[in-house]
This record gives C-alpha cells, structure tokens and sequence, in this order.
C-alpha cells in the first residue's frame, strides 16, 4: 500500500504552511493532506478546543489509513498535539511520525514569558502583522515566504491554544511512542528546551539538528525538510510487511 502523509501546521498559521511539503510529495507521488486545526485557517471562525484539535488529526490520520501506512508529520503545536496523539492510551494507526520544532514541554516560566510576548505583540498597531511580515522577509527565502500567511493568522486562537498545550503530558506520551520517530530542530530553535529529554524518553528516536535554521525549520529550508520526509517514507516501505 502506498504510505499517506498527513501534515499539521503550528500556532498563528494554516495548512499553507506546508505548499513546499505538499509539492515535494506530490512530485514523488505520495498523497498527502494539510489539515486546518480549530481557530486557524479556513476555521478561523471557530473556538480552539485541545478536543477538537486531537479530533482532527484522529480524523485525518484515520481517513488515510485506509488507503496505506501513515506518515505524521506537525511543526510546533501541531508537532506537540501529534506526539500527544500518536503517544495516547490507545495506539492510533501512525507508522511513523516527523515531530517538527516542538523539543519542548510548554509550561512554566518558559510558556509565561512566551504568552507575555505573543500578548504584547498583539496590542501593537494591526496586531503586530508588520512586524511578523518584517521577520519573514528577514528569516525565510523568498520561494517560501508568503505560505505562513497565506491562510491567515490565527490571532484570536492563540492565547487559548497555549493554555491548551500546557495541559498536555507530553513526557508520558512520548514514552508510549514505539514507532520510528524524528525530531526535527533548527540550531537556533528556541523549542529545544527538552530534546535531551525526549530522546531518552523515547530511545528509538532520531535527533536532526538543521544548521543555521531557526524555528521555521520547514520554511527556512524546505529541502532539507523534505529530505527527511524522503527518510520517513522511505523507512515505513522497508518496514512495511511484504505482500504475499
């Protein structure tokens, strides 16, 4: 069967965060769906709930599995909510999963300040847009500069969906992970907080540290990214069982 990808985005963005993944795997054959979590994108409008975040990836995730093993793959909150969802009390139908700029638990002091910062930004003029279209333009090459925004900033969802995050037991549940994992971290990453401990947390793990990339690993460097996703597929065909 041929594997499936389903890819989630992080915080503020959408699912067209992923155009330059979705080409990749397009162009190598491999079907693949971004999903839009609640309060972002084309669902804007509704309420973030930690519920019907991990309800929407189950969706996806189920959806493909009928159609062949299934790659995971999310950046930022949405690596956070795949590696709560894949490492669940019930094991989902994930062969394998890319856990993108998310080595870090979202709570304490860390999430305070990270709030704190998000909150200022929000009070500047236009919601602080200008100054995040300045990043961008600085930080991520042209070919993938207009993607973060392309579907919207989910502005409104943001200070719910961190709180949301820091409910989460992301140690225990990385611990239940025994499928072929990797986390994905640019060198200058502020989420790195906790790689030590995730790769102890879960042996099996691969640790890929991208160079001179920061948090927008995907952007920043969307070859190398989908070099990875090259990996991941190419491990869930040398694992899959031979058809008889």
């Amino acid at each position: 069967m041929t594997p499936q990808v389903v890819l989630v985005h992080g915080i503020r963005t959408s699912a067209t965060m992923w155009r330059a993944q979705l080409e990749y795997l397009e162009s190598v054959g491999v079907p693949a769906v971004a999903v839009d979590l609640p309060g972002h994108g084309t669902r804007m409008d509704e309420d973030f709930t930690l519920h019907e975040a991990l309800s929407t990836i189950d969706h996806a995730v189920r959806d493909a599995a009928t159609r062949g093993p299934v790659l995971l793959v999310g950046h930022s909150m949405g690596g956070l909510l795949s590696l709560a969802y894949t490492g669940g009390e019930e094991r989902p139908p994930v062969a394998a999963l890319i856990a993108a700029s998310c080595s870090a638990i979202p709570r304490g002091a860390a999430l305070a300040m990270y709030r704190f910062l998000a909150g200022s930004l929000d009070r500047l003029p236009d919601r602080g847009s200008w100054l995040s279209e300045r990043v961008l333009d600085a930080t991520i090459p042209v070919e993938t500069r207009p993607d973060f925004g392309a579907g919207g900033y989910a502005l409104d969802a943001q200070d719910v969906a961190l709180k949301s995050l820091s409910t989460l037991d992301l140690a225990k549940s990385v611990s239940r992970i025994r499928i072929p994992l990797w986390f994905v971290n640019g060198q200058f990453d502020q989420l790195r907080t906790h790689e030590r401990l995730f790769l102890r947390l879960a042996p099996q793990a691969e640790l890929i540290v991208v160079p001179r990339t920061a948090h927008l690993v995907t952007a920043m460097r969307p070859r190398v990214f989908n070099a990875v996703l090259g990996v991941a597929l190419a491990t869930i065909d040398h694992d899959a069982p031979s058809a008889s």
